[in-house]
């Protein structure tokens, strides 16, 4: 790492220490048959992950002081299909929610859908425009907790109506975790959702927007996941929808969570926009 000119996206030590035991152990799950180590440093890959996320550039415009994008892309899918991304980011949020004087997991959250444009080379079967906001691309459903760590994603078409976000992001809520009990839904939900979260345990509240109210007024506990996507959007890499396959995207958002939470527990702040 000290031959790199370094960037502002890179992990600290004291964050790196957070994730490094997390990914060796995967590591030596997944040794040569030769024996080979592999040529380059995991956090070298870490950081190329986060640089991109945050800066948004293409594959083959990663800087050339990273490890090849060759092997980046190919560490973030294989990390994607043995489920590394969601288990990092799970055991980061236990660390955040502990810190914060909290149980490890949650028994209340709340649940929404952002859609977002999707790049023009994406496959029309994998997208869809989204009837209400008329915008051409994929959905991105998120379930936080209330101080807005996401415990889920669901990533689909969005033409995909807010229901069958729900029912997903309730499915994958029952088989992370068995303390969530309370969802909270805005009015863009509709009782199919409540209905199956009471056949798997979980009470789904439609939380209605009063009538005498004009312009954007937040909603108590409900607003923790807009903030949580006004945080996600400060990554442009999460801005447009640039990946072929969905759970690539699903991806994209464990990994900018985690890079949220590894500068949270470290009391480490990102530079914003002005000046960039």
């Amino acid at each position: 790492m000290s031959e790199r000119r370094g960037y502002y996206t890179d992990t600290t030590d004291e964050q790196w220490a957070l994730i490094e035991p997390v990914i060796a152990a995967w590591k030596a799950q997944h040794s040569s048959v030769s024996g080979h180590t592999g040529l380059y440093a995991m956090r070298g890959i870490v950081d190329a992950l986060i640089y991109q996320n945050r800066t948004g550039c293409q594959w083959s415009l990663l800087p050339g002081d990273f490890p090849p994008a060759s092997a980046v892309k190919y560490y973030f899918y294989r990390w994607r299909d043995d489920g590394l991304d969601q288990v990092i980011c799970e055991l980061l949020r236990c660390q955040v929610r502990e810190h914060a004087g909290r149980a490890e997991d949650p028994s209340l959250v709340v649940l929404d859908a952002q859609s977002v444009h999707a790049a023009v080379n994406l496959h029309a079967s994998t997208t869809g425009k989204d009837a209400g906001k008329k915008v051409p691309g994929r959905k991105h459903g998120i379930a936080v907790d209330v101080i807005g760590l996401i415990i889920a994603v669901v990533v689909m078409a969005a033409s995909v109506h807010d229901n069958a976000i729900g029912t997903a992001l309730l499915d994958k809520l029952a088989t992370t975790t068995s303390t969530v009990s309370k969802a909270l839904v805005d009015q863009g939900f509709k009782n199919t959702v409540v209905e199956h979260g009471r056949e798997i345990g979980i009470d789904v509240e439609i939380v209605e927007r009063n009538p005498a109210d004009t312009g954007f007024v937040p909603q108590p506990i409900r607003w923790r996941v807009e903030q949580t996507f006004g945080t996600l959007m400060l990554h442009r890499r999460l801005t447009r929808d640039y990946e072929g396959n969905s759970r690539s995207s699903e991806s994209r958002i464990y990994w900018v969570m985690s890079s949220i939470m590894i500068r949270r527990l470290t009391a480490t702040s990102a530079p914003t926009w002005r000046g960039l």
